[in-house]
């Protein structure tokens, strides 16, 4: 399966703003990358090797973002459960998929939901 340049482009943009948060480290729990903050997953960033499509998993509690990221093509409700607490799957590779910035957008709302107080005020220039 040959990777898709532009959505390989978003999800590398989209990896390391995660990772550019304070206090976040990358981990490889089953295999694939996660964005992590106090030891909890902030975003789920799958795997880049071709073996499944690119896509990344975010929490997001603003209910206008979390039904603007389901409009978008081919996302929906995370599995195992994540999704009643507001988890959304984004596939990266379909056509219409959405911007890095908003995509960076998205994984900051999901870092503040997750994060300790403190490490999120110091987005705030706290």
């Amino acid at each position: 399966m040959a990777v898709d340049r532009n959505a390989l482009k978003k999800w590398e943009k989209a990896r390391a703003f995660a990772l550019g948060l304070p206090g976040a480290v990358e981990e490889f729990p089953w295999g694939e990358s996660v964005a992590k903050v106090n030891s909890k997953v902030f975003v789920f960033l799958g795997v880049d090797d071709g073996s499944h499509p690119l896509g990344l998993t975010v929490k997001l509690t603003d209910e206008e973002a979390h039904a603007h990221a389901l409009t978008c093509p081919g996302a929906a409700p995370a599995g195992y459960g994540l999704g009643r607490s507001g988890w959304v799957s984004i596939p990266l590779e379909e056509k219409g998929a959405p911007a890095a910035e908003l995509l960076c957008d998205w994984v900051e709302e999901s870092y503040r939901t997750i994060a300790p107080k403190r490490l999120a005020a110091q987005l705030d220039g706290g």
